[in-house]
């Protein structure tokens, strides 16, 4: 059984109308499986919830007009102004049979780290999250990755520092273990630096010397030109 579960019902709105039941507190919806694909409704607030719990990478037990189906979440749309969800599609799926699904990486210790205590560096992630394959009970919300051992700001995170769990593989197994998850930066040597070059002097043209090491004269062209005209 999921940790989350979801009860929709089979709706025959479809088009325009949506508009009408989006405005009841309904989400409009699409179950995809191995036959036709089932139009279904769930209301707002209760999907919302276990939509954002769940996400991606979660499998949710769906009760589509008393039918139990398994099923994880494929796509979930969202309004571009008012960012409210107006349309999710289901990915029907099987308990047995290994599914992809999208997982966050989360960097965790990294304040134990010398990198952080002693030197305070910063850190920018690079890679937040990765496609795994697995079977729907085995999918993890999220995979960790120890950051307590950087010391040096040169040192770096990669993908073969994510330890899988068990039954959990990369979707893309020609993925490079080498590829960058997070780096380091000196946010103070970073800001002497820009500090430094907020106060270079700004350099005049007419300061420039010319080709032959005279400056030009003045209403002269320093790169060798005719006087402008007067």
């Amino acid at each position: 059984m999921a940790e989350y579960s979801l009860t929709l019902e089979k709706r025959e709105v479809t088009g325009k109308k949506l508009k009408a039941l989006r405005a009841s507190g309904m989400i409009p919806s699409v179950v995809y499986g191995e036959g036709e694909p089932i139009n279904t409704s769930s209301e707002y607030v209760a999907s919302e919830k276990v939509l954002n719990e769940a996400g991606y990478h979660s499998p949710i037990d769906l009760d589509i007009a008393g039918k139990k189906q398994l099923a994880i979440v494929k796509d979930v749309q969202l309004d571009p102004v008012t960012r409210k969800i107006v349309n999710v599609e289901f990915q029907a799926v099987s308990a047995d049979a290994a599914v992809e699904a999208t997982t966050p990486i989360v960097i965790v210790n990294f304040e134990a780290s010398e990198a952080s205590k002693i030197y305070h560096f910063a850190m920018t992630q690079a890679l937040e999250e990765i496609d795994v394959k697995a079977k729907p009970a085995d999918l993890p919300k999220e995979l960790t990755v120890d950051a307590s051992g950087l010391k040096d700001v040169d040192d770096k995170l990669v993908l073969s520092d994510i330890v899988l769990p068990y039954g959990v593989e990369l979707a893309d197994k020609e993925m490079s273990g080498d590829q960058v998850v997070a780096s380091l930066y000196d946010p103070a040597a970073e800001a002497a630096a820009r500090e430094a070059e907020a106060e270079k002097p700004e350099v005049d043209a007419a300061d420039v010397p010319s080709e032959n090491g005279e400056k030009p004269a003045e209403g002269e062209a320093s790169d060798g030109g005719e006087k402008k005209a007067e």
